[in-house]
């Protein structure tokens, strides 16, 4: 009997240990509407700051652990989060299925120019943009923003001796969520898929905030309007932890 007992005991030891090992799981997505496979739907593991999209019939490879939760992303599609189960791991590739979102064309307003043939009064109908940006051999054209005061520094100084201490209040608080910032800087997989988006979804499932939080940090940030209204969701991740990092320094030079 004591000897079952202890054969029993490790095969429970052994299986909760291969349960909380990581490895690849496997999965094919579906649409709900037409059965058939989606190609490039964005999936990223939110415990383990991992991602990856589907290929072209629809299957994608993640590494993953038992209770890691996965989010999936597409545009047209509602996003999910699906948890990872000890039976996905122990039975292999499974179906995930997304369900088509009905689009509605918004209306769009366009301010258009009435130019006049005189070179002095047409330029000056031509809107201005606030800020500045630079651009990095082999990255992007657009680039990024330097900021309008061209001090990296000056973009934190006055949410610091902000009364309200903002930048303290959103950071502080979310220690964990933050810690995911140079986990997602250094995943290339995850780089490439903000570098493409502009609907700051995955951002704010990452780092536990909502939009306008994630507004006003970057407004908070010295960054302009037309940055936080044009800069894709890689930009914004790259700007946050850019002043982040700054925060950290300043406020330590501070305490001391």
């Amino acid at each position: 009997m004591k000897q079952l007992f202890l054969l029993l005991s490790i095969v429970f030891v052994v299986s909760f240990s291969n349960a909380q090992e990581e490895t690849t799981i496997k999965g094919i997505v579906i649409s709900t509407t037409t059965s058939q496979p989606l190609e490039s739907v964005n999936i990223v593991n939110l415990n383990q700051v991992k991602g990856t999209s589907t290929d072209d019939k629809g299957a994608f490879e993640i590494r993953a652990k038992a209770n890691d939760t996965l989010h999936f992303s597409y545009l047209g599609y509602k996003s999910i989060k699906v948890r990872v189960t000890n039976d996905w791991l122990k039975f292999g590739a499974t179906n995930i299925e997304m369900t088509e979102l009905a689009l509605a064309l918004e209306e769009v307003v366009v301010n258009q120019l009435k130019l006049t043939g005189y070179l002095i009064v047409d330029v000056r109908q031509v809107p201005i943009k606030t800020n500045y940006r630079y651009s990095i051999s082999g990255l992007s054209a657009t680039g990024y923003e330097a900021g309008n005061n061209g001090s990296g520094v000056s973009k934190v100084l006055g949410a610091i001796f902000n009364p309200a201490d903002f930048l303290h209040n959103i950071f502080g608080k979310k220690p964990k969520e933050l810690r995911k910032l140079r986990q997602m800087k250094q995943d290339d997989e995850i780089r490439n898929l903000l570098a493409s988006r502009f609907d700051r979804e995955m951002l704010m499932v990452l780092l536990q905030v909502d939009r306008l939080d994630l507004d006003e940090i970057v407004s908070q940030c010295n960054y302009s309007k037309d940055f936080i209204q044009t800069a894709n969701d890689l930009q914004i991740l790259d700007a946050i932890n850019e002043c982040y990092e700054e925060y950290k320094v300043l406020s330590k030079s501070r305490s001391n």
